[in-house]
């Protein structure tokens, strides 16, 4: 019977003693060589009668190198993620000292603070209702049914200012003694800086709070003093 020639190295056939094949683990092992030489383990462990195939190892070495290739690519995304939120970050420069118009919860640090209102045009009068962080309302402020920046003081019936925190606030319209409508304010607030936090843009606010970039709703300059 004539001599058997080892094939070349393929996906074989777990054998005792030999290494996994390769696969999806966390981390691909720490180079490309430590995948050959678990290869060429398994090779050297096959059965000479019964080699694997040349075909299974050109697959495997066609896995490996494609997985390879994935993770080469997901970091190059992960660096254009970063730099595009750094070109983000630069081009928004020139909003510092602008007044922006954000929906978000308002920050009161005992200075007063402009509000963008909306109020149903059927309401007969409307207020601004402010409830605290552990959902407790704090105070009610008539306000114009008109809507329109409302400027607020933060102080309660008393004149004594609020205990600085973050409100929630909205505008309640009302008719024939009843709420209507009841609409979330926004708040105006000069854009101190721009910051990048987790490849996202964060503006920080006078009012000392940071938001999102992209939940700013309108820019405009800031009033004259």
């Amino acid at each position: 019977m004539e001599p058997v020639t080892a094939a070349p190295p393929a996906a074989a056939q777990a054998t005792p003693g030999a290494p996994p094949a390769a696969a999806g683990s966390g981390a691909l092992g720490p180079d490309f060589e430590t995948f050959l030489r678990m290869l060429t383990t398994q090779m050297r462990n096959q059965d000479p009668l019964d080699p694997v195939d040349s075909a299974d190892f050109a697959v495997q070495l066609a896995t490996f190198s494609s997985v390879e290739q994935q993770v080469l690519t997901n970091d190059l995304l992960t660096g254009l993620g970063a730099q595009m939120a750094t070109l983000g970050m630069g081009q928004l420069a020139g909003w510092i000292g602008l007044e922006a118009e954000v929906d978000a919860p308002v920050r009161f640090a005992g200075a007063p603070v402009t509000l963008g209102t909306t109020v149903d045009p059927a309401a007969e009068t409307a207020e601004l209702v402010v409830t605290d962080e552990q959902g407790v309302i704090v105070q009610r402020v008539a306000i114009p049914p008109q809507g329109g920046p409302v400027p607020w003081q933060g102080r309660d019936a008393l004149g004594l200012p609020l205990r600085a925190g973050t409100y929630r606030i909205t505008a309640d319209s009302q008719a024939g003694g009843k709420t209507i409508a009841r609409h979330e304010v926004h708040l105006h607030a000069r854009i101190e800086e721009a910051r990048l936090e987790n490849g996202t843009v964060q503006l920080v606010l006078e009012t000392g709070q940071s938001v999102d970039a992209r939940e700013v709703l309108g820019l405009r300059p800031p009033p004259a003093p």
